[in-house]
């Protein structure tokens, strides 16, 4: 069992600490790794206050971007296969690149190596303005 570090960056360089999710497995398909992401994301919004800001990889539906997330129009549950489907839906979109070590996966289901101090990046992508 090793721990795969998540980082968060923007093309504007913002960068953030990362965070670590123990994975069991020494292979898995990026798919898989952005699903396993975005179920520890809802699990650990559901475990804060009722009415917190979301902090995840993707925006959920009737949510409006605040400085450190996304707060929900109506609180609710959310739930982490939509929440999977939304991400996986933007990846595709180029709404984010994933970057293991310093290499760019582009295929959801190519199978990526979970090395010891494995990091994922996700490099968030900032359309233009005007264009």
């Amino acid at each position: 069992m090793g721990i795969v570090t998540f980082v968060d960056e923007t093309t504007s360089g913002s960068r953030s600490d990362g965070w670590g999710l123990e994975i069991a497995e020494e292979r898995l398909t990026v798919r898989e790794l952005i699903r396993r992401r975005v179920f520890q994301e809802v699990f650990e919004y559901h475990a804060r206050t009722p009415g917190a800001v979301f902090q995840g990889l993707v925006q959920p539906r009737d949510a409006e971007r605040v400085l450190n997330g996304y707060a929900l129009r109506t609180p609710r549950r959310i739930d982490p296969e939509t929440q999977t489907e939304l991400a996986l839906a933007a990846f595709a979109g180029n709404g984010f690149l994933v970057l293991v070590g310093d290499r760019q996966v582009t295929d959801p289901d190519e199978e990526i190596e979970l090395g010891l101090g494995t990091e994922v990046t996700f490099l968030k992508l900032v359309p233009l303005v005007g264009g």
